[in-house]
C-alpha cells in the first residue's frame, strides 16, 4: 500500500519543484547553509503538496483514466490502491505540508495555500475550460517561483526575483503544458473528447501554433531578463546574456523531442532522460552560478 501511495503521488514529477531553488540561486544564497536548508524544506513541502494534488486529480479522473492507454496503469485506475485510502493520504499530506509551510514563515505558507487552492480549482473547474486549463498549470509554476523567494524572507528580507524571470517561468511552463496537450490529442485521437471534453477544443494545428508563439515568448522574456537593468545591478555584470544560447538550445531541443519523437506527453521524464537536453540545463545552471558567484 505504501508503495502504491508513493506511486500515486508521482515522485517522478517532483522535478518540477526544483523551481523552489530559483530564489536561492539567483539571490546568491548557495553559499549560505541556513538559506540552503530553508530552500530544501520548501522543496520537500511542495513535493508533498504536489503529490497530494496528483492523488486528487486521479480520484476525480478515476473513470476516464481507466479508459486511457497509459493512465490506466496508475495505482488508482488499475485498482491497486483504494480510493478511500488515497483520499485520506492526500488530505494528511496536504495538511502536513501546509502546517510545515506556515511554520517556516507566514508568507511562504500563504503561497503554499494559494498553490493548493489553485490545484483544487483546477481539478474541479479550470481543467474544463480551454486555454485556462494550461494557463492554470503555468501559474502553478509561477507560484513555485514566488515561494522560492518567500521561504527565504525571514533571514534574507532583501531577496527578490525579477518580474521578468517570473514572466519567463510562466511562458516556459505554458510551453511544456501545451506540448502535453498536443501529445494527448495525438495519442487519444478521436477518443480525446471522451477522456476529457476540453481536448476536443484543441485542434492539433491550433495547439502547434500556440506552441510556436509561447516558445518564442519564453526565449525573448529570458533574453530581456538577462539584460534588464535591475538584473545587471543585482548580478553586478552583463554576462548573463551569454547564457541565452543554452536557453535557446533547450527550447529548440524540447521542440525537437515534442514534434519529431513524440515525447511531449511527459516533460519531467524528457528533462531527465534526454542527455542533450539535460546537459544544456546543467550547463545553463553552471554558467549562471559562475556569473553570479564568481565576481
Amino acid at each position: 500500500m505504501i508503495k502504491n501511495l508513493l506511486l500515486a503521488m508521482r515522485p517522478e514529477q517532483w522535478t518540477k519543484n526544483l523551481v523552489l531553488f530559483a530564489g536561492l540561486l539567483f539571490a546568491g544564497g548557495l553559499t549560505d547553509p541556513a538559506l540552503i536548508a530553508l530552500s530544501i524544506q520548501g522543496f520537500l513541502a511542495f513535493c508533498l503538496l504536489s503529490g497530494a494534488s496528483y492523488i486528487m486529480n486521479d480520484l476525480v479522473d478515476l473513470r476516464s483514466d481507466r479508459e486511457h492507454p497509459e493512465k490506466r496503469r496508475r495505482p488508482l485506475a488499475s485498482g491497486a490502491l483504494s480510493p478511500g485510502v488515497a483520499g485520506a493520504a492526500a488530505l494528511v499530506a496536504a495538511a502536513g505540508a501546509l502546517a510545515w509551510a506556515y511554520r517556516l514563515n507566514v508568507p511562504f505558507g500563504n503561497v503554499a495555500l494559494a498553490y493548493v487552492c489553485l490545484n483544487v480549482l483546477y481539478s474541479f473547474v479550470l481543467r474544463r475550460v480551454v486555454i485556462l486549463d494550461v494557463m492554470s498549470i503555468a501559474i502553478g509554476f509561477v507560484l513555485r517561483a514566488v515561494a522560492s523567494v518567500e521561504v527565504l524572507v525571514a533571514p534574507a528580507p532583501d531577496i527578490e526575483l525579477s518580474p521578468w524571470l517570473l514572466v519567463c517561468t510562466f511562458f516556459l511552463a505554458l510551453f511544456l503544458g501545451l506540448g502535453k496537450r498536443r501529445h494527448e490529442v495525438i495519442v487519444l485521437g478521436s477518443a480525446a473528447g471522451d477522456h476529457r471534453p476540453t481536448l476536443e477544443r484543441y485542434p492539433r494545428a491550433y495547439v502547434e501554433a500556440l506552441i510556436g508563439i509561447v516558445a518564442s515568448s519564453t526565449v525573448v522574456s529570458y533574453a530581456i531578463y538577462s539584460i534588464w537593468p535591475g538584473t545587471v545591478e543585482k548580478v553586478g555584470s552583463t554576462r548573463l546574456v551569454y547564457t541565452i544560447p543554452f536557453v535557446v538550445y533547450g527550447v529548440l531541443r524540447y521542440l525537437y523531442l515534442m514534434l519529431a519523437t513524440g515525447q511531449g506527453g511527459k516533460p519531467a521524464k524528457a528533462l531527465v532522460s534526454d542527455r542533450p537536453l539535460g546537459l544544456s540545463i546543467l550547463l545553463w545552471a553552471g554558467a549562471v552560478a559562475i556569473i553570479i558567484y564568481a565576481r
